[in-house]
């Protein structure tokens, strides 16, 4: 269990799946995140998935959302990424930035890294100044990074940010 602020984030379980699919279906998250036809079973999928960590974010005793992280462990590359996603309903509140330097904070002290990646969309502004704020910087696009529900592929933005630079 790690504590933010004003979030918690506990180990995601099975009993979280309906919540998490429910919040992943709102079509805000939906179209960033997709998932094919069965959100419950894409959010089993990452629960279930031995390279990544998946925590849910709670705040006043409700799931609000989710946020993974999974490590790249060659000794020359190591570093975390990290993505997240909330209920539109929670949004607006600093749940998100406190989540992620919550989670960072961890995985700085618990797990030795110096380094946090992540890669939103180009065109979700939204969440690109939710990164920001929390201290990551662009690095630049990926470009046709990822396949929509359009079929077409869309570009990222890669961010970055180091272990000094997250504030407190």
């Amino acid at each position: 269990m790690l504590r933010g602020r004003v979030v918690t984030l506990r180990p995601a379980t099975v009993a979280d799946v309906p919540a998490l699919a429910a919040i992943r279906a709102h079509p805000e998250v939906r179209r960033w995140w997709r998932g094919g036809d069965d959100l419950a079973a894409a959010v089993r999928a990452d629960l279930t998935d031995g390279d990544l960590t998946v925590y849910a974010v709670e705040h006043d005793g409700r799931v609000v959302g989710a946020i993974q992280w999974y490590a790249e462990d060659d000794p020359d590359y190591r570093h975390a990424s990290m993505d997240i996603f909330l209920d539109p309903a929670a949004r607006g509140a600093g749940l998100a930035g406190d989540a992620i330097r919550t989670l960072a904070r961890h995985l700085i002290d618990e797990h030795g890294h110096h380094r946090f990646t992540i890669d939103p969309a180009a065109a979700n502004s939204a969440a690109i100044r939710a990164y920001a704020k929390v201290g990551f910087r662009p690095v630049g696009i990926l470009r046709r990074y990822e396949r929509g529900e359009d079929g077409r592929w869309h570009d990222g933005l890669l961010m970055d940010l180091l272990a000094n630079d997250l504030p407190d």
